[in-house]
């Protein structure tokens, strides 16, 4: 009884997570290649309990797979999860940092599931698009052969874009093969491509699937990865399917800017509008003094042959 009573706290130590508080976890994040974090809230520690035996029980696995030592460690009640999570927090949620890019586990406690599901996440998923690769890669406007595509596009003051990049990772690791998921900084490397789809520069994610030659914009309010996951397999539907235009042409750009900086700017938008008005006048009102002129110059050459002509007579 006294051996037993020795025995099964130690075996209880080594199958707990290490508990880190934010500071060490980011100091983590920052030194490994590979680090599993779970998120515990304190009103749902029954079901962290069987998170925490999952990953346990996958650990020495986890790290052959990965050859290399892979911390496993447990966070309870910390605001942090909320960097990387959108929506509610209330469940445990499982993160794996990749040289510090998280993608989130979605699935059950289930050692096999959790395991497979890691070791996909292995390699990052989501590609970030600029200008010149956009189309090359995407094929969106021919609607060819390289598979549907769910883009978001942001701007590098977005704090929700940023949130959002763990979701969007775990769709890239998911449906790695049969989607591909991407990003597009619409205010620097991929400005021309947001113009070309109308987007504003607000601090808001702007999410489009194309789809066989088709575009759908995501227009739920809603960034968890459930809402996100049915999106892209099949709510899309539920979307008008817009036609997807072509890139611009370096005129196009031109006149489009033009067109911007003048809605930008009204006071010159009316300055650019009257001086062709008073320059229109100007050219008539200078081809009238030019017809009036050469009307007097025929008339005074008219005057001087018809004296010219009383002279010969005279002689």
């Amino acid at each position: 009884m006294l051996l037993a009573l020795v025995v099964i706290p130690s075996v209880s130590l080594e199958e707990s997570l290490e508990s880190v508080d934010q500071n060490e976890l980011l100091k983590l994040v920052s030194e490994k290649n590979y680090l599993v974090a779970l998120f515990c809230p304190s009103k749902s520690m029954e079901k962290c309990k069987e998170f925490e035996a999952g990953l346990t029980g996958i650990k020495e696995d986890l790290m052959e797979v990965m050859n290399e030592d892979v911390p496993l460690v447990k966070l309870v009640d910390s605001q942090m999860v909320e960097a990387y999570v959108v929506g509610k927090t209330d469940k445990p949620v499982v993160i794996m940092f990749r040289s510090g890019e998280p993608v989130i586990y979605d699935g059950s406690a289930n050692e096999n599931t959790m395991l497979d599901s890691l070791i996909r996440f292995k390699e990052p998923g989501m590609q970030e698009l600029t200008d010149s690769s956009f189309e090359h890669l995407t094929q969106a406007a021919t609607g060819a052969t390289t598979g549907d595509w769910l883009v978001m596009f942001f701007t590098p003051s977005c704090h929700l874009c940023s949130r959002l990049t763990a979701a969007l990772e775990t769709l890239a690791c998911k449906y790695r093969g049969r989607s591909m998921v991407a990003k597009v900084n619409k205010e620097t490397t991929g400005v021309k491509t947001g113009k070309r789809f109308e987007l504003a520069l607000d601090d808001k994610p702007d999410i489009i699937l194309f789809r066989l030659g088709r575009m759908y914009r995501y227009k739920v309010e809603r960034y968890d990865i459930e809402s996100l996951t049915s999106f892209i397999t099949g709510f899309y539907k539920n979307y008008p399917a817009e036609s997807i235009p072509l890139p611009l042409s370096p005129f196009d750009e031109i006149i489009q800017t033009c067109v911007e900086y003048l809605k930008a700017n009204p006071a010159i938008a009316g300055t650019c509008i009257c001086v062709p008005f008073v320059l229109l006048l100007a050219l008539i009102f200078i081809m009238f003094l030019r017809s009036e002129e050469k009307t007097e110059e025929e008339e005074e050459t008219e005057e001087d042959e018809d004296d010219a002509d009383d002279a010969k007579k005279d002689n």
